[in-house]
Formats: C-alpha cells, sequence, structure tokens
C-alpha cells in the first residue's frame, strides 16, 4: 500500500503562489495515477487535479484551470501542485491520493489518501 505525505501549504495572499508537494512511498508509486482534492471548512471534499502514472495527461476542475499545475516526479515518487494567483476561496486543506482506475475524477475513484495539508488565502 502506498503512504502518502503532503508539504508546503501555509499562508499566502490573495494573487500568491504555493507549491504543495506530495511525498510517496512504496515502489509502486509510478503505476498509479495521482490525484489532489482539497476541503475547505463546511464544505465536502472537492476534485482539484489529477495526473496519469506517466505524466502525459493532466485534468483539473474548472475552478482552478489555468492557475494550477500538477506534475510528477517518478524518481522521486512526488507528485506536485503549483498553485498560482490564488484566491481566498482556495483556502482549504489540500490532500493527495492514488488511483489504480482508468478514470480518476471523483473521491471513490482514490485510495491511500494523505493526512493534508493546510492553505490559507488572505485577502
Amino acid at each position: 500500500q502506498v503512504q502518502l505525505v503532503e508539504s508546503g501549504g501555509g499562508l499566502v495572499q490573495a494573487g500568491g503562489s504555493l507549491r504543495l508537494s506530495c511525498a510517496a512511498s512504496g515502489r509502486t508509486f509510478s503505476s498509479y495515477a495521482m490525484g489532489w482534492f482539497r476541503q475547505a471548512p463546511g464544505k465536502e471534499r472537492e476534485f482539484v487535479g489529477a495526473i496519469s502514472w506517466s505524466g502525459s495527461s493532466t485534468y483539473y476542475a474548472d475552478s482552478v484551470k489555468g492557475r494550477f499545475t500538477i506534475s510528477r516526479d517518478n524518481a522521486k515518487n512526488t507528485v506536485y501542485l503549483q498553485m498560482n494567483s490564488l484566491k481566498p476561496e482556495d483556502t482549504a486543506v489540500y490532500y493527495c491520493a492514488v488511483s489504480g482506475a482508468s478514470y480518476y475524477r471523483t473521491e471513490a475513484d482514490f485510495h491511500s489518501w494523505g493526512q493534508g495539508t493546510q492553505v490559507t488565502v488572505s485577502s
């Protein structure tokens, strides 16, 4: 089973940038698609984006398209979420997760969640 640890969260002003990292244990990391989700206070966890096992395909929620970029380094067992032009509504706990499914856009398609990292965007 893959274990995940997110890092890189913090407090940033609106318009700023952050890069989140998700480090995975296990030698099968490169076999899985990876996803990022977020959960704001009082709201359900929502899909942010995902990347295929090879990194050749990426998918994004409409709310972050053009501002966020997902990438991965299979040699380092790490997936990244570069977040630019941050908005106060991006404030949430961000989670990474693993998917062995052929379609990976919903929570049900993912497993082995990390513990999350807090991102707070001030206005």
